[in-house]
Order: C-alpha cells, then structure tokens, then sequence
C-alpha cells in the first residue's frame, strides 16, 4: 500500500511540474493576446465577441486522414529547411529513411534481447532512431548561434560603408568579403545571387529563411525599406548591433551565474544511468529483472518516462528565452 501511495505522489508531482514548465506560460501568453485583441476590437466600436471568433475550423470529412497524412509529409520539408540551416549536404528522405532503419533495428533487437513490453520497445526504438534529427538540430543551433555571434560586427561593417558613400549592394559586399563564417558563407551567396540577375529583395528574404534569426531579420526589413524609401537606416542599424550585443552579453552573464545550478541538473539526469549500468557491471541479475519480467518492465517503462519528463522540465527551467 505504501508503494501504491508512493508511485501516486510521484506520478502527481511530475503531472504538476510538468504542466507549470509547459502549459502555464503558453496560457498565459494566450490570456495576454486575448485581451490585447478584445481590446483592439472593444476601441473599435465593435461587438466583443470570444476569442475563438478568430480561430478557423475546419469540418472533417471522411478522407480527413489522408488529408493529414499530406500534411504530415510536410515535416520532411521542415527536416529540409533544418538540414539547409545547418549547411549540411544530406537530403531529407535519406535521414529519414535512415532513423526508420535505426529504429526498426532496435525494435527487432530489444525482442531477441528478450524485452516484450511493446511500450517499451517503442519507445527505446524512437528515441534511438531519432538520433540523426537530434544531430542535424544540434549542428544548425550551434551554426546559428555562432552567426548571432557575428552579426552586431558585419552590421557595423555595413554601417561604415555607407557612411562611406556606398550602396547597399557595396556594403553586402563589404561583409561577403570582411567577415568569418558562417555570416561570410551566406552573404557570399547572396552576392553571388545579385551578381546573376535576382531581385534585392528576394535575395534577402532568401537569406532570411536559411538564417531564421530575428535580429538579422530586423536587419533585412531595414535595408528593404531603405531601398524602397531611401529613409537613413544608419542610426537604426547602430541601435540593432548594440541591441544584438547587450542581449548576448545578457546571456553570457546568466549562463555564468547558473553554471552551478545547471551542473547539479546535468549530474542529477544522469545520476541514474551512471547506477544502471554500475548494477549492470556489478551486479547484473539486479538489472536483469527489468527488462525479463513483466513487473520488472513495468518500472523501467515508469522510471524512463519519468526521467524523460524530469530533463525535459529541467531543461525548461534552466533555458529563459532572453
């Protein structure tokens, strides 16, 4: 009876941290712009109706899951996008044809490795077969990070050359050429598209969508409306380049000062799979039980979901968007 009692206290509190790490700031959020449009529509003149008055909804019909099967190969398009980000040369049906190899592998190992809870199986074959996605994300937030890094300097060197007299295709050149990469690798090609006959401005949002930074956004809508409006966008940019320094200067600062803190959660993660695999050298009859038994793999599911769920509110907690 105490064990039951205890499993329930546990699983609660998973299920309320977990919902404070994720659903309380996207409800809040969503309170926020409800009432910023209710708001809008109220100083309007007009009726305020609910929220959801906003919000299409479509009936489903009887092929509606066909229809999401369609969308669902949109993922192997935003896979795409990721792969491009990262500069990577693979293709996004070979990665994905690659994680289902790896998975159905893994699935057929953990049977002959004697594991019969299917939920288990599954689970453990998922989360190794998307191991190539996780490679490919890590390498294009590592890129775009390093780019972040970079920009406040090319947007000073933008700003020198048109203080210069330049134009705007003189100073894109200017940071091509005066640049590291990864900032001088794509706006070499967007000088190389300029050179072949494309538009300015589809150039940019060219660069815009293989960079999804917002900052470099900023950047590219002030040199549109420059063009187009032949406005100074001299000082603005100034202000951007040391908007982009104080916030990673920011993040630097807030890293240093939860260093200790997120070295206690990194040790606390991997606290049990250090004890699983010492049990498994020393001791393997122990482990063994988890994953021969019924009982035994019932645990092992609960303990990686809950391990799962524990680094994943972690993780939440100890990364603030800045």
């Amino acid at each position: 009876m105490f064990l039951v009692a205890a499993f329930l206290i546990f699983t609660g509190a998973f299920a309320v941290a977990a919902y404070y790490a994720f659903s309380v700031p996207q409800q809040r959020a969503h309170d926020v712009l409800s009432s910023r449009l209710r708001e809008l529509r109220l100083a309007g003149g007009g009726r305020s109706r609910g929220p959801g008055d906003l919000v299409r909804r479509d009936r489903r019909g009887p092929l509606a899951p066909l229809g999401d099967f369609v969308a669902w190969i949109g993922v192997l398009r935003r896979l795409q996008e990721y792969i491009d980000q990262a500069n990577l040369k693979y293709r996004a049906t070979e990665v994905f044809a690659l994680s289902v190899i790896i998975a159905v592998s893994i699935y057929f190992l953990l049977m002959l490795a004697g594991l019969s809870l299917l939920v288990l199986q599954i689970g453990i074959s998922l989360a190794l077969g998307a191991i190539p996605v996780i490679y490919i994300r890590m390498v294009r937030n590592r890129r775009l990070r390093k780019f972040e890094e970079n920009l406040p300097d090319a947007i000073d060197l933008f700003n020198r050359s048109m203080k210069a007299g330049h134009n705007i295709h003189a100073g894109l050149e200017t940071i091509a050429q005066e640049t590291f990469d990864p900032v001088r690798m794509e706006f070499r090609k967007v000088i190389e598209e300029l050179a072949l006959g494309a538009p300015i401005e589809e150039t940019l949002h060219g660069l815009g969508k293989r960079v999804p930074l917002i900052d470099l956004k900023f950047f590219i809508t002030g040199l549109i409306l420059q063009r187009q409006t032949g406005a100074n966008m001299v000082q603005v940019l100034e202000n951007l380049a040391l908007l982009v320094r104080e916030r990673l200067n920011l993040s630097a600062k807030l890293k240093a000062a939860t260093a200790q803190q997120r070295l206690s959660a990194a040790l606390l993660c991997s606290l049990p799979f250090v004890v699983g695999l010492g049990f498994w050298i020393m001791k393997p009859e122990y482990i063994r039980l988890l994953y021969t038994d019924s009982t035994g793999q019932l645990f092992l599911t609960y303990a990686i979901v809950s391990e799962a769920i524990g680094i994943l509110v972690i993780r939440k907690l100890a990364n603030p968007r800045l």
